[in-house]
């Protein structure tokens, strides 16, 4: 029984998380959601109870995972290398794009946080904030010891500009296009190289 139950709510999410994507949050309505999924309006109700609800848990769903690597990374990070900013950075960076190479919906999901900027969701903002707000303030206190002359508020203005930085990578959609030629891995990695590099000189200055 506990298999159906999930790929019922599996399907659920992944159609929601593709609607979601091509047409905002206030743009999709339920009933594309179960039309998409082959679902009755019964079964959305009983796995995620609101349509907030849902919006909220297409992001728990990649978000849980991202922010388990992050730490496991940022843990590894301080063991490995303490006092260095870099290694950090890239506990921030890297399970980020990962993720949005991931081939299971990853692009479909960067969308969704592009929506996400762009409708100003006040409650899916409360939702991530109250769910993921502490891995940013342990990569706070984490930076914070490698650059102690930093104020807080500077801190938080320059990890916010790297998130958005980072947001901006994920997303692909920038000036530099992957090369002919190079794959996907390589692409990313240098894209978290250079993205590294750069929030580490600007921490620093």
């Amino acid at each position: 029984m506990a298999s159906t139950h999930f790929s019922t709510k599996d399907r659920i999410l992944g159609a929601a998380e593709e609607l979601f994507a091509q047409y905002g949050f206030a743009g999709t309505s339920l009933r594309q959601v179960t039309s998409r999924a082959d679902v009755n309006l019964a079964a959305v109700n009983y796995h995620f109870g609101s349509k907030e609800n849902l919006v909220n848990e297409v992001f728990r769903r990649r978000m849980d995972e991202m922010s388990a690597q992050r730490l496991q990374a940022l843990r590894t990070a301080l063991e490995e290398h303490p006092g260095e900013l870099e290694p950090i950075l890239a506990a921030f960076v890297e399970p980020a794009l990962a993720m949005a190479q991931d081939r299971h919906g990853g692009g479909a999901f960067i969308r969704v946080i592009a929506r996400a900027y762009a409708e100003k969701n006040d409650s899916l903002r409360k939702f991530l904030s109250d769910q993921y707000g502490h891995v940013l303030r342990e990569f706070a206190r984490a930076i914070a010891g490698c650059v102690p002359e930093l104020s807080k508020e500077q801190l938080y203005w320059r990890l916010d500009f790297l998130a958005g930085a980072l947001t901006y990578a994920m997303a692909d959609f920038g000036l530099i296009k992957r090369p002919a030629g190079v794959s996907e891995a390589t692409h990313r990695a240098r894209a978290a190289r250079e993205l590294i590099r750069f929030a580490a000189a600007g921490f620093k200055s």
